[in-house]
């Protein structure tokens, strides 16, 4: 029986072994790297991603980061590829082949045909002195010298230091072609920090009435306003539709404990006449931000000097900004 001591022991082992075999990979990089980057770079056609066991989930992963990074990128394992699935790879196309020991039968298997076809290949190899190695256009070196495994067999390490060869990569030839923000949000219109890059502030505020009242406007009619609109807050505009200030329901609620004639003002008596504003252009983001800076829960949102509705802290809540 492990003993909880012993637990965390053995967890700490295996990070620092991992963190070992990541920081050796900086000694491994050379010119096949900066090869294999500006091969993928150049390239007319796609860049294929294909490994065996372990390291097809590991390629499956690198696919998907090279995609959401501006590279297309797609993932072959390599079993399927010699039963059939090589019909899927172009002239043009570049392939990668993920390999710890560069020997494993499929890949063995799988070199000629590549090579056969034409298409440039890439291995991303632990042991130099390989089949995979020797047969390819040029090396990504990812060599571990332990396994986190006790017995040294189970791929942690090796598995580990081909994911960080990867994102190396991927954020290599993101910088080659210049991705910028504005392109990862393209990528990713339907998550969170898609919407952080992207959503504006005045997508949330078109989406509810505009509460507004005029300047004298009876406590009545703001109650009813806000009430009514459910944004906890309105606008207070004059004649020319110009705002002026706001009100909210902390203001109704501070002004009923010091006034009992209600009935003799108006909202321009008890209205905010400095309201926190955002211009409608601006990232929702932004709008967080400065209900944070100034510990409010709405906004007032402009487009110039017009008014043209309120977004509040539900808002970004539902869009899964906060």
């Amino acid at each position: 029986m492990l003993t909880d001591q012993l637990i965390l022991d053995i967890a700490r082992e295996t990070i620092n072994t991992e963190s070992l075999a990541v920081g050796a990979l900086t000694s491994q990089l050379t010119e096949g790297f900066v090869q294999a980057v500006r091969m993928v770079h150049e390239a007319k056609g796609r860049f294929i991603i294909s490994g065996i066991g372990k390291s097809a989930i590991i390629a499956q992963k690198i696919v998907a980061t090279l995609n959401s990074t501006g590279t297309p990128a797609l993932f072959l394992h390599a079993a399927d590829a010699i039963h059939g699935d090589l019909g899927m790879m172009q002239e043009d196309d570049i392939t990668m082949l993920i390999s710890k020991s560069g020997e494993s039968p499929e890949i063995k298997v799988l070199v000629p045909f590549i090579q056969k076809a034409g298409n440039r290949l890439i291995a991303l190899c632990g042991q130099a002195d390989s089949f995979l190695a020797q047969s390819a256009d040029c090396v990504i070196h990812c060599h571990v010298d332990k396994e986190a495994c006790p017995n040294n067999l189970a791929p942690t390490s090796s598995t580990t230091a081909q994911l960080v060869m990867g994102d190396a990569l991927a954020v290599c030839l993101l910088q080659l072609k210049g991705f910028t923000a504005n392109d990862f949000a393209r990528f990713h219109p339907g998550g969170a920090l898609g919407k952080q890059l992207y959503l504006r502030v005045h997508d949330l505020c078109r989406m509810h009435e505009a509460p507004h009242v005029k300047t004298d406007s009876t406590i009545q009619q703001v109650i009813l306003e806000i009430t009514g609109k459910r944004l906890g807050a309105t606008a207070v505009l004059n004649n020319e539709g110009q705002l002026q200030g706001v009100i909210t329901d902390g203001d109704i609620r501070r002004m009923l404990e010091t006034t009992t004639t209600i009935h003799e003002l108006r909202a321009a008596d008890i209205m905010n006449a400095n309201p926190k504003t955002i211009q409608g252009d601006e990232l929702a983001v932004n709008a967080l931000l400065k209900m944070r800076e100034f510990q409010v829960t709405q906004l007032v949102v402009l487009q110039g000097d017009t008014y043209q509705g309120m977004i509040h802290m539900h808002d970004l809540l539902r869009e899964g900004i906060v």
